[in-house]
């Protein structure tokens, strides 16, 4: 079958290791050796890429010995009976109940098991989620990995509710977006920051009130702020916030050591530091819900057919988007 996938892993040059070709098709577990766990076959109309493909290329959660491994965490598509259905990617052990997230031997797919960028993935039967009809597969497949992570940060994490103030770091990235359109949808005030004009005003037409260059100082103090950046926009994070405000961390591009961590601003205004990975297939479930009941649709930055991956991919490393990547079959 038709499948992008990595071949060999580069810190310095992880592209080199990308390929768009063929491997064999995916076949199921026997159940009996994963405690009974059902599997499913879903044949893959689209998926979408994340930073975590062009870190598994580094070498960033994905091993040598796992080579060659089908890219992908994302995939909208038809089970075995052609329902239309969304995958939920983090693969959880087989006697696991309760939130997958903090499974200790939990992993996303491309990581252990066969990723999306292929004509077929196979995943636990219970990682599946019905797909509306109102949601196209390209909508569809921006959602198990940017926009879950997204859900999860402002409203589970960060407990938000309509009528908080929230500030995004860095808009431009895919959970950037999801955050800004998804705290929109949910009633919240949002703020957003970026060096970067053109993806300002963006910002603004995605649903943000308001717009700052990176480290510019914000009429008030927020509520919460949603930070994927790290050490670059750590300080301006925590001057942000009111007191008894909440940071909630869900990546760090900049990198992960920020000169000063501001220790002193964190305990005596009583900040909290949350961390946030991924999310379940119930916040899943929910948030495809909140998408076909309210209209929101994730923002697609461009739709490529999975054999022009590399493009996509390219555009990725440049940080040349705004929004999803989406490639289809």
């Amino acid at each position: 079958m038709f499948a992008v996938y990595a071949q060999s892993i580069s810190r310095d040059d992880p592209l080199s290791g990308l390929v768009v070709g063929e491997r064999p098709d995916p076949v199921a577990p026997d159940p009996s050796t994963t405690s009974g766990q059902d599997w499913a076959t879903v044949s893959v109309k689209a998926a979408s890429l994340n930073h975590h493909d062009l870190w598994s290329l580094m070498g960033q959660g994905l091993k040598e010995d796992a080579l060659p491994m089908i890219l992908g965490c994302d995939a909208a598509g038809l089970d075995e009976d052609g329902n239309e259905v969304v995958v939920h990617s983090v693969i959880s052990s087989p006697d696991w109940t309760g939130d997958e997230t903090i499974d200790p031997k939990r992993s996303l797919l491309s990581e252990r098991h066969q990723g999306t960028f292929a004509d077929k993935v196979v995943v636990p039967r219970r990682n599946l989620v019905p797909k509306p009809a109102g949601l196209s597969f390209e909508e569809a497949a921006c959602l198990p990995t940017a926009w879950l992570t997204a859900y999860r940060m402002l409203f589970t994490q960060g407990n938000l509710k309509a009528g908080d103030s929230v500030l995004v770091q860095g808009a431009g990235g895919g959970v950037a977006t999801a955050l800004i359109t998804l705290a929109r949808a949910g009633g919240l005030r949002v703020y957003a920051t970026s060096r970067d004009e053109t993806k300002r005003k963006r910002a603004l037409e995605i649903g943000a009130h308001d717009v700052f260059a990176s480290g510019e100082r914000l009429p008030v103090k927020v509520d919460a702020v949603m930070e994927t950046v790290g050490a670059a926009t750590w300080a301006h994070t925590i001057r942000s916030l009111r007191p008894g405000g909440v940071i909630v961390i869900s990546g760090a591009t900049s990198g992960p050591n920020p000169d000063d961590t501001m220790l002193t601003h964190i305990f005596f205004l009583q900040l909290r530091v949350v961390g946030s990975t991924m999310g379940t297939k119930a916040e899943l479930a929910s948030l495809v819900q909140l998408l076909d009941a309210t209209g929101t649709r994730p923002l697609v930055d461009r739709v490529l057919p999975m054999t022009d991956a590399r493009a996509g991919f390219e555009a990725m490393a440049k940080g040349d988007l705004f929004g999803k990547i989406v490639l289809t079959r």
